[in-house]
């Protein structure tokens, strides 16, 4: 299975979430292929945000040599899911995603019932008990995610 996560800039959420599934399919031996990405161009080719990368060292996730990278075409054809981390980025990607294109594109968060509307709240405007709490509910998500969906 190919996975893409996506966010706005690709330096909090959709990185955070990359180390996340690696890590899960990795301790449970699961063939999975993960990427992160983000719907606008601010910060390609620059690390995570510092309070991800700390928020995911804390549980021994390294995500600080990922480098964010904007969605392309052929990413619609090149993973099974596109999984977005808000209603906006949902749009974003609705809007550029080719006619004959074979991914699905949903909501990260419907695979979670805690989650408000479907949406992981960006924590990049706050402080960094906000990214914790971001990397609690992207576990539990991607969790849920792979009881339903991995085969």
């Amino acid at each position: 299975m190919k996975i893409l996560v996506v966010c706005l800039g690709n330096i909090c959420r959709s990185p955070a979430a990359q180390g996340i599934f690696e890590y899960l399919a990795c301790s449970q031996s699961l063939d999975l292929t993960v990427d992160s990405a983000g719907t606008a161009a601010y910060h390609i080719g620059k690390r995570p945000d510092a309070r991800s990368i700390n928020a995911l060292a804390q549980v021994g996730i390294d995500i600080s040599k990922q480098s964010a990278r904007q969605v392309s075409q052929q990413d619609f054809y090149e993973f099974d899911w596109i999984l977005a981390m808000d209603k906006e980025n949902l749009l974003n990607l609705q809007s550029i995603k080719p006619l004959d294109a074979t991914a699905k594109v949903v909501m990260f968060g419907e695979f979670d019932s805690a989650a408000e509307f479907g949406e992981v709240d960006d924590p990049y405007y706050g402080g960094d008990a906000g990214f914790v709490v971001m990397r609690k509910h992207l576990f539990a998500i991607a969790e849920s995610f792979l009881e339903r969906h991995y085969e």
